[in-house]
């Protein structure tokens, strides 16, 4: 670009301001992404992100973009900071051709999961004002978007080896974009399933190789699955999580915003494993070691029981109530209300995902267990 003058610069002298002879250049005719990474600084990059984003907090990293074969990329991306699942937007990297700005809009350009990274990319090689199933299409574009991904999953690979520590504490940032890629490209997760983690309630991290070993022995039930305990909400959810650690049981703590859809898709990726939410049951059935025994009393009485419990339940709109009653032992609680994997996972997915209104319409279902051991209910 050609350097664009402004007038003068000024400088402080004798407590006064005075022109110079020298130019004021008001644009950057030698853009940060155009240097080699070798002579900048953290600082430098730091400096600017402030310069693009200059209300956002600092980033937690950064990916310096510069190949000239089989096509021309320069560019830095940056892993923006995330105080909550709302504030996430797209449309925040730069699109520019020969360092000359060209759009925000950066669909199809690269993997859909990194448009919630901000930055800037530029590149002679991106054919402009072209439909963005063309751009999908285009040779060029496939390879600069399967370069971008490598280098995102290498960087964040070689935090983790690197820095163990560093990358657990920037785990709650991080995971919204991690979870998105594994979610929608699989080759991503191919790569991330190595360094993506599970957190537990007591604030530990995991990789899922590590995970799994760690709760093999006690937490397989009976017929040979692995059991992923976990909340959604640790406070709400105490009474639950602190029964399931009596029972030796470890918990996850799932509760971002794409950690419905990640249970989802890791119970299909994880052989023989099935994830269940801490109060989506008693806590003896949680974990199946053995055959389920039948209440003790006989049906009639149970059906007199909960129709008395029933009658006295408050009137709720959209919610419902189940009324069972099981044999939960004397020292078992005498009530505990639960409610179904399934049909809370269905509604939590209908939020998120198009064609599954049906269950995003159904009332809430819970159900109210009645421990017929217990004295308070005989």
């Amino acid at each position: 670009p050609i350097p664009i003058a402004f007038g003068k610069k000024k400088e402080w002298k004798d407590g006064k301001q005075v022109e110079t002879n020298e130019d004021n250049v008001i644009n950057e005719t030698y853009p940060l992404w155009t240097r080699k990474p070798v002579e900048l600084k953290d600082e430098d990059y730091k400096k600017f992100y402030r310069e693009l984003y200059p209300m956002a907090d600092e980033p937690l990293f950064w990916i310096h973009l510069n190949v000239d074969y089989p096509f021309n990329l320069t560019g830095i991306l940056y892993f923006p900071k995330v105080k909550s699942n709302i504030e996430l937007q797209k449309n925040k990297i730069q699109l520019y051709c020969n360092q000359v700005y060209v759009t925000d809009s950066v669909e199809g350009i690269v993997p859909d999961f990194l448009t919630l990274l901000h930055g800037v990319i530029d590149s002679p090689d991106i054919p402009l004002n072209v439909s963005r199933s063309y751009l999908q299409s285009d040779s060029n574009v496939k390879k600069i978007s399967t370069y971008i991904s490598k280098k995102v999953s290498d960087r964040l690979q070689a935090i983790f080896k690197n820095d163990r520590k560093e990358f657990e504490e920037k785990w709650d940032d991080l995971k919204i974009f991690i979870n998105y890629g594994m979610l929608t490209q699989e080759d991503f997760y191919e790569k991330a399933n190595k360094f993506a983690l599970l957190k537990d309630t007591d604030d530990k991290y995991y990789t899922y190789e590590e995970y799994q070993s760690l709760i093999k022995d006690n937490q397989t039930d009976k017929d040979g699955n692995l059991i992923y305990l976990y909340a959604t909400h640790a406070d709400e959810q105490y009474s639950y999580i602190d029964a399931a650690k009596n029972k030796g049981y470890n918990v996850l703590l799932m509760d971002g915003q794409l950690d419905v859809a990640m249970v989802s898709m890791l119970e299909q990726k994880f052989e023989k494993s099935r994830f269940t939410r801490v109060d989506s049951d008693v806590i003896d059935h949680l974990i199946a070691k053995e055959e389920r025994k039948d209440a003790s009393l006989e049906v009639d009485q149970r059906d007199i029981l909960s129709s008395v419990f029933r009658s006295q339940l408050p009137q709720m709109k959209k919610v419902e109530f189940n009324v069972e009653t099981q044999s939960l032992g004397e020292t078992g609680t005498p009530i505990m209300i639960t409610q179904s994997e399934y049909m809370r996972r269905m509604k939590e997915m209908a939020n998120i995902q198009a064609g599954m209104s049906f269950y995003g319409e159904m009332p809430d279902m819970f159900n109210l267990v009645l421990n017929v051991d217990h004295k308070l209910v005989k």
